[in-house]
């Protein structure tokens, strides 16, 4: 296009300041470019309006034929200085083709696999479309498929792939979850993270996830241990990034409730939240070492935790040298767990090692920085504690001796 060509300043989207493919007018009355607008409501969940600041009541966009038609005429007159002439957009969708869709599906194996084809086409098009996807109940629909004992492999293994690329909205998670079927979703996502096929594993994981961030406090008590079982070997195995990530979110959510502490104890989280802490490549992402340290926080509040966190050779040394090195908050539950180890645990051994691996050392040099002023506290509690064992360290200051007497 000619630079010196102006464009009608109403033909270009207010989001992407481009001219508009396919003109939408959504509910305060502003017209935006289809794609722009559909990642701006789905992609990055607002629901106002980039113009008017209002909120957008109705998500179905109606598309501005008139304004189309100028801009398609106007790229037509200006074709001479380079203009291309924007083709007529396909219309979205419809919800009854969906169910129409669904329907079919039901008469033979060939037309459920035809179905799921379809439908992942229909899921790469735009946003929009999974949103009328949903709306058609194709969720529950591929949930089904997924937790259904007698589908095929292929066929479980393209419906959940489906299912996790929808995006499905927290309502719609809730709703596969609250059916009568939904300890059916929850136990099916656990025997996929099971199987061979790595990428099956991973969205199952990444699923799961999902799905327990929006279950009640009821229904994450009555974990089943497989689900523990199954995250302790997603992260051993480490199967992809995403899926590393997910079990641990998966451990943050659900370790503070019931008895899930000591579900996830006895399905040997704490070796392998250690292990994952002794390897630079997983310590390379700040987020990962935080919630590895957030649930050996949890599990250390428990007598069970705290036993298996001193069986591992290597715990006290791994959390120690954490500390003050990765962030705020993974120096903060490093502290608390070390607190809970030494206030609990302590035994004339236990501290010696303590003092041996440098942890008097970080405790006292976390007196000295920029800390939360709650981690300060933990580690002057501690070190109070103990003084008189640790009183001999060459950290301790004769001034701090003097401060926590014995």
């Amino acid at each position: 296009m000619d630079e010196e060509i102006e464009i009608p300043p109403f033909f270009l989207c207010p989001i992407s300041l481009e001219i508009m493919k396919d003109p939408v007018i959504v509910s305060t009355g502003i017209t935006y470019d289809r794609d722009s607008i559909e990642k701006w409501l789905f992609s990055a969940k607002k629901n106002s309006c980039p113009v008017t600041k209002q909120n957008i009541t109705d998500a179905d966009l109606t598309p501005n034929h008139t304004l189309r038609r100028l801009i398609q005429s106007w790229c037509t007159l200006n074709a001479s200085h380079g203009v291309e002439r924007i083709p007529t957009p396909r219309p979205p969708i419809s919800k009854s083709e969906i169910e129409k869709l669904l329907k079919d599906s039901a008469s033979s194996h060939q037309n459920l696999a035809k179905c799921l084809k379809r439908l992942r086409h229909i899921v790469s098009e735009n946003a929009s479309n999974k949103r009328c996807l949903e709306a058609a109940g194709v969720p529950e629909f591929l949930a089904t498929i997924v937790s259904n004992k007698d589908s095929s492999m292929s066929l479980t293994d393209e419906a959940l792939s489906l299912l996790y690329h929808l995006d499905t909205s927290e309502t719609c998670l809730k709703n596969l979850l609250n059916n009568k079927k939904g300890n059916d979703i929850v136990n099916s996502l656990t025997k996929i993270m099971n199987r061979g096929i790595y990428e099956s594993r991973a969205y199952a994981t990444l699923l799961l996830k999902n799905i327990l961030e929006v279950a009640d406090p009821m229904q994450i008590m009555t974990l089943k241990p497989a689900i523990f079982t199954e995250v302790v070997q997603i992260l051993d195995d480490r199967i992809s990034h995403k899926a590393t990530k997910s079990a641990l979110h998966i451990l943050v959510n659900v370790c503070p409730w019931g008895r899930n502490r000591h579900k996830a104890v006895e399905a040997g989280v704490i070796s392998m939240i250690i292990e994952l802490l002794m390897d630079e490549s997983f310590s390379s992402d700040r987020r990962g070492p935080e919630m590895a340290m957030v649930v050996l926080d949890l599990l250390c509040q428990c007598a069970e935790g705290r036993a298996e966190f001193l069986n591992h050779g290597a715990a006290i040394a791994v959390v120690c040298k954490k500390i003050l090195r990765v962030s705020q908050t993974a120096s903060d539950r490093a502290v608390r767990v070390l607190f809970s180890v030494g206030r609990f645990c302590a035994t004339p051994a236990l501290l010696n090692e303590m003092l041996q691996l440098g942890v008097v050392a970080k405790l006292c040099l976390v007196l000295q920085v920029s800390c939360g002023s709650k981690t300060k506290e933990k580690a002057k509690e501690l070190l109070k504690l103990h003084a008189r064992i640790w009183r001999d360290s060459p950290c301790l200051t004769r001034n701090m001796i003097l401060a926590y007497p014995s």
